[in-house]
């Protein structure tokens, strides 16, 4: 399906990307523009790396829900549906069967791309917190650390610093080495 290059409001995109022909493509709408993720093999790995350790956590506590690449939007916000890389949402409640997450991830963790900006980044840090997010991790591949967002602070953590999942996830605790872990390394 050829996607005009137009702004889309949510509605209209839900219905582009749940069409038969886009099932199998991660689109999202950035300030009402669709835009399709295509995420490489090291991206992936990060990604599935981070899920990993709060999906082990997540079965331990029984305290949310741990997805990868799924869309989530704001009822407040009728022109952004985003794709974190990770979402973490606490609580219990039945799990979306088809189209987005009416709600922003509790914890949303995004892996920079090689065609993602420091500045788009940081942008989306700020739109998941302005939209009820509580944390935000910008995991960078080529320097390797971590940015920490909530409301209240910003942070930078280096290889030799944990992550930890405050009072979201408390008792969470990830070693910024870990998340660029390639276990094909031997």
């Amino acid at each position: 399906m050829v996607i005009e290059s137009r702004l889309y409001t949510v509605e209209e995109f839900e219905a582009i990307a749940d069409a038969p022909e886009n099932r199998d493509r991660l689109l999202q709408l950035i300030n009402g523009e669709i835009i399709e993720k295509v995420p490489t093999e090291k991206h992936g790995m990060i990604a599935g790396n981070v899920f990993g350790h709060i999906w082990d956590y997540v079965q331990q506590y029984k305290n949310g829900r741990v997805v990868i690449e799924v869309r989530h939007h704001s009822p407040s916000d009728d022109r952004n549906a985003l794709i974190p890389d990770v979402s973490f949402i606490a609580g219990q409640r039945p799990a979306v069967a088809q189209g987005s997450v009416p709600q922003m991830p509790d914890l949303a963790v995004e892996v920079k791309s090689p065609d993602d900006t420091l500045k788009e980044l940081r942008q989306k840090a700020r739109y998941y917190l302005a939209h009820g997010c509580e944390q935000v991790w910008l995991v960078h591949p080529q320097k390797r650390f971590v940015e920490v967002y909530t409301p209240d602070d910003e942070l930078v953590l280096l290889e030799g610093d944990i992550l930890d999942g405050g009072e979201l996830l408390p008792g969470f605790q990830l070693t910024v080495s870990d998340v660029f872990e390639d276990s094909a390394d031997g």
